[in-house]
C-alpha cells in the first residue's frame, strides 16, 4: 500500500502539466501519482498522462474520463487512490521538494506509530506572476505547531486565515467514510473538499514547512475575478451546499463550529462580493436569494452570518456599506488570491 495517493485534475493542461508531475516524483515508490484526464481535446494532456505511466508504472497512473470538471476529477482521484492518506494538486501548480521530504516523513511516523492522524495542515505559497515577493499563509498563530491535538486545542483563526484544499492532506478512509463527492461541472468545490470532511476530522498535525506552490496569473484562472464574476452561479451554488453541511452536521458549540461558521461568513462575503462588484441587478438579485436561503435554513445560523463584521457590509446601503465592502473584498483576495 502507498503512503500517499495524490490526485492531479487535468484539463488541456499540456503547458504545465509536466512541472507538477516532476515535482511530484520525488516522493518516490510510498506515492502513488494519479493523473486525472478530465475529458482534455485540445492538446496533448491525454497522451502526456499515458507517457508518464509507462515510464513510472509503479508510480503514475493515466486515468481518462468524459469531462465532468474539477470536482468530478477529484472524486475518480478518491475512488482510484490505493495510499493511506490523499491530496489533491492542481495541474498548474507543485510542491516544494524539501516540503516535500518532510511531510512524507511525518506521515510515514503516523502510519508506523500508535496515534491515527486524519489531517496533516502545512503552509502554502501565493507563486504570483510578476510578484517580486511571494505570499506565504502559514498558520503558526493558529494551530499548535509540530504535535498531534484536536480543535479543543485549535487557537483563533484570523480574518482570511483559513484551511484550504492546498493545505491539507486528509486521512483516504475518512473521505470516504464522510461520503465525500464533489458536484460535477463546478467550479470552486475545492471549498467543499475541505470543509465537508471536518466534523469527522477528530486528530490534526500542522506541519510548518512551505509545502505547496499555488500559481496565480493566468487570465483564463478560476480564480481570475472576471472568470469568477462569469461563474457566480457556481460560487453561489458551492456557498449553498455549504450551508447545508453545515447545518446537517448539528455541530455542538466549540472550536469547530465558531471556525466552520467563520468559513462560511467567508464564503457569503466572497459570493456578495461578485455580485457587487459586476454592477448587475440580476446579481444582486442572486445575492439576496442567497442571504434568504441562509436564513431559511437556520435562523440562529443566519444572524451569526449577517451581523457578522464583514456580513453587514454586504447589506448595508451607503458609503457605510461600500466601506466595509471594500474590506471585505480585500480578505475575499488574500483568501482566494484574486488576479
Amino acid at each position: 500500500m502507498k503512503l500517499l495517493s495524490v490526485a492531479i485534475p487535468c484539463y488541456n493542461s499540456e503547458a504545465y502539466m509536466r512541472h507538477c508531475i516532476e515535482s511530484l516524483l520525488e516522493g518516490g515508490d510510498e506515492v502513488e501519482i494519479l493523473i486525472v484526464d478530465d475529458g482534455s481535446t485540445k492538446d496533448n494532456t491525454a497522451l502526456i498522462a499515458d507517457e508518464y505511466q509507462e515510464k513510472y508504472p509503479g508510480i503514475c497512473k493515466a486515468i481518462h474520463q468524459e469531462n465532468g470538471g474539477h470536482g468530478e476529477a477529484v472524486n475518480t482521484g478518491l475512488k482510484n487512490a490505493g495510499g493511506i492518506y490523499f491530496k489533491v494538486v492542481d495541474s498548474d501548480d507543485w510542491v516544494d521538494k524539501d516540503a516535500y521530504m518532510e511531510v512524507l516523513k511525518t506521515l510515514r511516523e503516523f502510519v508506523y506509530g500508535k496515534e491515527t492522524l486524519d489531517m496533516l495542515i502545512s503552509n502554502f505559497v501565493y507563486e504570483k506572476q510578476g510578484a517580486r515577493h511571494k505570499k506565504v499563509m502559514n498558520y503558526r498563530t493558529a494551530l499548535p505547531k509540530g504535535q498531534i491535538f484536536t480543535w479543543k486545542d485549535v487557537k483563533m483563526f484570523v480574518l482570511g486565515q483559513y484551511i484550504v484544499m492546498h493545505s491539507v492532506i486528509y486521512r483516504t478512509e475518512l473521505l470516504r467514510q464522510c461520503g465525500l463527492e464533489l458536484p460535477k461541472h463546478t467550479f470552486y468545490v475545492d471549498n467543499i473538499f475541505v470543509y465537508q470532511p471536518l466534523p469527522h476530522v477528530k486528530t490534526m498535525y500542522y506541519l510548518d514547512v512551505n509545502f505547496y506552490r499555488y500559481y496565480i496569473g493566468r487570465e483564463d484562472q478560476s480564480v481570475n475575478e472576471k472568470v469568477m464574476i462569469g461563474r457566480i452561479d457556481q460560487q453561489i451554488r458551492v456557498n449553498k451546499l455549504m450551508i447545508d453541511y453545515f447545518v446537517d452536521a448539528k455541530l455542538p458549540s466549540g472550536k469547530l463550529r465558531y471556525y466552520m461558521i467563520r468559513y462560511l461568513e467567508i464564503m457569503m462575503v466572497i459570493s456578495s462580493i461578485l455580485a457587487i462588484r459586476s454592477g448587475t441587478e440580476e446579481n444582486m438579485a442572486k445575492k439576496k436569494e442567497l442571504w434568504q436561503y441562509a436564513r431559511k435554513k437556520n435562523l440562529r445560523m443566519y444572524l451569526r452570518l449577517r451581523f457578522g463584521f464583514l456580513g453587514q457590509g454586504m447589506n448595508l446601503p451607503g458609503k457605510g456599506g461600500r466601506k466595509v465592502s471594500e474590506a471585505g473584498y480585500k480578505i475575499s483576495q488574500k483568501f482566494f488570491g484574486f488576479n
